[in-house]
């Protein structure tokens, strides 16, 4: 009887140890969403956005029932939305956006008839907007884009009949776009994409109703890719998903959402690993749109279903998570 009570204590003993671990390992994980300001416009999923010193621009998108070409930039250091010139090209959702210098261009996207094709360049500081060379690939919609200091790019997406992997790249001086080759990826729609210092760090999406696990960066210096850690890894398969969204904030990369997640994940560039970082405070949502600086990052609007949102969310990865902000 005796042997027996020891055992009970021994198994006692290990129990209460893996929950101590289980716990320890749920209070290691950092990071705190904050609410922030409420979009002024309507609730929208699938809208562009892009940043140019400390004032962000967002716009187009679809609301349930429209598609959308209204335009707006926040004061990310006021907190406030200010409505500026509509976007001219049709109305739509699931575009891209990039910024080059004071200018922003908008292309691309889904009218709710047709893949679109046609660009347009917004100069920021004449609230002006005007049709630049269409892009240079099909039609698409889902793609993904990126810049340089001089030049902008756009790859992947739909085009109403196949997933694509091509790439392409803008020269704003002579308005022209020019193929881009040597990525070695799959096919993919709806993949994110974050610029850390001089490369772009690029990956998951879906084709064929399959989620893409591959992971690149592209050095805007050189124009090369390089293959990275697939994100189906052992430490860190949950991270593969679609219609999620990329940000950067320091020297690290995140990813946040997507089909059926309200996980966050950190991306170390150094070492080529991931972290799980606090989980999106918001309701769980797709289709989202983010802005962020070099020190801030937000995650903002998306869609549940048929529900769609107006709400933002500001990240901070090396804070304690806060039930109550």
């Amino acid at each position: 009887m005796l042997y027996d009570k020891k055992q009970m204590v021994l198994a006692l003993a290990l129990v209460a140890s893996l929950f101590s671990g289980c716990s320890s390992d749920d209070e290691s994980v950092k990071g705190n969403w904050l609410v922030s300001t409420v979009f002024d416009g309507s609730p929208r999923s699938s809208a562009v956005s892009f940043t140019i010193g400390d004032y962000a621009f967002m716009g187009t998108g679809y609301d349930g029932d429209d598609y959308l070409a209204d335009f707006w930039k926040y004061d990310i250091n006021g907190g406030y939305w200010t409505q500026v010139s509509n976007f001219p090209g049709s109305a739509r959702s699931s575009a891209v956006a990039f910024s080059i210098g004071s200018n922003g261009y908008v292309g691309t996207g889904y009218d709710g008839t047709y893949e679109l094709g046609d660009f347009y360049k917004y100069d920021t500081n004449g609230d002006t907007w005007e049709p630049i060379a269409d892009f240079g690939g099909t039609p698409r919609r889902a793609a993904v884009g990126f810049n340089s200091s001089s030049n902008g790019y756009v790859g992947t997406g739909f085009d109403g009949t196949n997933d694509k992997k091509d790439f392409w790249k803008f020269d704003p001086t002579t308005n022209s776009w020019t193929e881009m080759f040597g990525f070695g990826g799959n096919k993919r729609r709806e993949a994110v994409s974050f610029t850390i210092n001089d490369k772009v760090y690029f990956g998951t999406g879906a084709s064929n109703n399959i989620n893409q696990v591959d992971f690149w960066s592209f050095d805007l210096d050189d124009e090369t890719w390089t293959r990275l850690k697939d994100v189906d890894d052992k430490s860190s398969y949950e991270i593969e998903r679609a219609n999620a969204t990329g940000f950067a904030i320091g020297n690290y990369g995140y990813i946040c959402g997507g089909n059926g997640y309200n996980s966050t994940w950190e991306y170390e560039p150094g070492t080529d690993k991931w972290t799980k970082k606090t989980n999106f405070e918001g309701a769980s949502r797709q289709d989202a749109s983010v802005i962020y600086t070099s020190t801030r990052g937000f995650v903002m609007l998306g869609k549940n279903g048929n529900y769609y949102y107006d709400d933002m969310y500001e990240f901070q990865p090396n804070e304690p998570y806060e039930d109550e902000d």
